[in-house]
C-alpha cells in the first residue's frame, strides 16, 4: 500500500478517491510510524461498526480526551452507558416538538442576516458570505440553544470571544507539534498529577502554539458557565426572568436544566456535564451547517434552473402561507428538502471518522474484497486495538448504492425512489439513507436542529433574491 501522507496530489480528497477506486470498499494505508489504518465505506461493515457492533468499536482515547479537555465532560467526550445517559437527558430538547418551538427564533436572527446583507449589497461588489453563515450559525445556536446572544449580526460589529475561540480552535490545533503532542503525549500525560499541576506546566512551557490554544478554552469555559449559571438564576427567579430571556425560556438549556431537575437521581447529570454541553453543542453546530449553507449557494449559483425553481417554490409557498414559514410549511417544500439532502449526500461537513477495536472483531463486507493471494474475502478479522476510518464521503458516493451518477449534484434524485440497491443494503445512518450524520448511540443528535437552520436560511436568502 502507498503511505497516505505521501500522497503526490494537491488533493487529499483525490488521493483517498483514487485509493477507494483501486482497491474498493475496504484497504489498509501505512500510516506515520509504520501504523497501519484501515478504510472502509462498506455498508455491511459499516452496520457492525455504528450499530449491531458498536460496543466493539469505540473513539480513540486521544480525541476523548482532547476533546474533554477542550469542550468540557459533554457528548463528545463521553463513552457507554456515561454517554448514553447524557443524551437521554438531552434527546428530548432535539425533538420535532421542541423545533417547532425555535422556529421563531430562527426567523428572528435570520431576518437580521438578511437585513445587513442588504444593506451589504447596496455598496460592495462582492460579499464573502461564508464568514457571515459562520455568524448566523453561531447566534442561532446561541438564541435557540441557550438564551444567550453573541452577535448583533450588524455590520462592524465586533466579534465575540467564544465565537473566535470556537471558529480558529480547529486551525491552532492542526500545528504540527500539537498534533504529534495530541496523538503520542495526550494519552499518557493526561493523568499525570492534579489539573492544577497540569496547567502550571502548561502555563510554563514556551510554546506558542499551546498557549493559543490554552486561552481559546479558558474562553469557551468560561464562556460555557456565564451562560449556564444565567440559566439556572432564570429558572430559580422564575416568572418573569424565565420568559424574558432570549427566546422566552424555549432554549435549549433552559430546557435542559429544568428536565435535568426532575429527571432521577441515576439519570440527573452533574453540573458541569450541563456546563460542558455549551461548547460541545456549539462546535457541533457552527461550522459544519455555515460550510454545508455556503455549499449549497455555490451549487445553486453553479445551476441556474435549480435555483429559478427553488425559487418559484418558496415564492408559491409565501403567497399561500404568508411570508414567515412555520415549522410545518417549511419543512414541507420538496424540492428545497432534496436540494439540502442532495448537498449533504454528495458533500459531508465531516468526511471522516475514526474508530478503535475494543478487542479482536470479525467484521463482515457487503462487497467481497481481493487478498494478496488473490482470494475473495467476505470478511475481515480485526485484531484489537486497530484503527479504522469510516467514510461517510465514499459511502455516499458509492456508485454500487447510488448508480452510476453517484458523484454527481442532482436534487431530483430525491424526488423519485431511491434505487433499490440503496435500499437493500440498509446504509445505517439515522438521516435518509446517509452517513453524513452517523448513525447508532453516536449518532448526530442535533441533526433536525441542523436541517431546520439550513431550510431557514436558504429560504431567507432566495426569497430576498427573488
Amino acid at each position: 500500500m502507498m503511505n497516505i501522507f505521501t500522497n503526490g496530489t494537491s488533493s487529499n480528497e483525490a488521493y483517498i478517491d483514487n485509493l477507494a477506486k483501486i482497491y474498493g470498499s475496504l484497504f489498509k494505508i501505512h500510516a506515520l510510524w509504520n501504523a497501519d489504518l484501515l478504510y472502509t465505506y462498506d455498508s455491511k461493515a459499516l452496520q457492525h461498526i455504528v450499530l449491531k457492533d458498536q460496543h466493539l468499536w469505540e473513539e480513540p482515547d486521544e480525541l476523548l480526551i482532547m476533546n474533554g479537555r477542550t469542550f468540557g465532560v459533554g457528548l463528545l467526550a463521553t463513552l457507554g452507558d456515561h454517554h448514553r445517559r447524557q443524551r437521554k437527558v438531552l434527546n428530548p430538547v432535539f425533538s420535532i416538538a421542541h423545533m417547532r418551538d425555535m422556529t421563531p427564533t430562527f426567523y428572528s436572527v435570520v431576518r437580521k442576516l438578511r437585513d445587513s446583507l442588504t444593506k451589504l449589497n447596496e455598496t460592495e461588489k462582492e460579499i464573502d458570505l461564508l464568514p457571515w453563515l459562520t455568524r448566523c450559525a453561531l447566534e442561532i445556536i446561541g438564541q435557540s440553544g441557550f438564551g444567550y446572544s453573541f452577535d448583533t449580526l450588524e455590520i462592524g460589529a465586533p466579534e465575540h470571544r467564544f465565537g473566535h475561540s470556537m471558529k480558529n480552535w480547529t486551525a491552532a490545533m492542526n500545528n504540527t507539534g500539537l498534533l504529534i503532542g495530541r496523538f503520542l503525549l495526550l494519552p499518557i500525560v493526561h493523568n499525570w498529577g492534579s489539573r492544577r499541576f497540569q496547567r502550571a506546566v502548561v502555563d510554563f512551557l514556551p510554546w506558542k502554539a499551546l498557549h493559543e490554544v490554552r486561552d481559546m478554552v479558558d474562553v469557551m469555559h468560561s464562556t460555557s458557565v456565564e451562560i449556564f449559571e444565567k440559566t439556572k438564576q432564570a429558572i430559580k427567579e422564575g416568572g418573569i426572568a424565565a420568559t424574558e430571556r432570549i427566546g422566552g425560556g424555549k432554549d435549549i438549556m433552559s430546557v435542559l436544566v429544568k428536565a435535568n431537575m426532575l429527571a432521577s437521581e441515576e439519570d440527573r447529570l452533574p453540573d458541569n456535564e450541563l456546563i460542558g454541553q455549551v461548547s460541545t453543542l456549539t462546535f457541533a453546530a457552527m461550522d459544519t451547517t455555515s460550510n454545508a449553507l455556503s455549499r449549497i449557494l455555490h451549487l445553486l449559483a453553479t445551476h441556474q434552473d435549480v435555483q429559478d425553481k427553488l425559487r418559484k417554490e418558496i415564492q408559491e409557498a409565501h403567497f399561500i402561507h404568508g411570508e414567515e414559514l412555520d415549522y410545518e410549511n417549511l419543512t414541507a417544500l420538496p424540492y428545497l428538502d432534496a436540494i439540502c439532502r442532495e448537498t449533504l449526500r454528495l458533500h459531508a461537513p465531516v468526511p471522516i471518522l475514526m474508530r478503535v477495536a475494543t478487542q479482536d472483531a470479525i467484521l463482515p463486507l457487503a462487497n467481497p474484497i481481493k487478498s494478496t493471494d488473490g482470494r475473495d474475502l467476505h470478511e475481515v478479522l480485526v485484531p484489537k486495538g486497530t484503527s479504522i476510518l469510516i467514510s461517510p464521503h465514499h459511502c455516499n458516493r458509492d456508485p454500487a448504492l447510488w448508480g452510476p451518477d453517484a458523484t454527481e449534484w442532482k436534487p431530483e434524485r430525491w424526488l423519485k425512489p431511491l434505487p433499490e440497491s440503496l435500499v437493500e443494503a440498509r446504509v445505517p445512518g439515522v438521516y435518509s439513507h446517509l452517513m453524513t450524520f452517523l448513525g447508532g448511540s453516536r449518532s448526530c443528535i442535533g441533526f433536525k436542529f441542523a436541517q431546520l437552520e439550513m431550510k431557514k436560511c436558504q429560504e431567507s436568502h432566495q426569497s430576498q433574491a427573488m
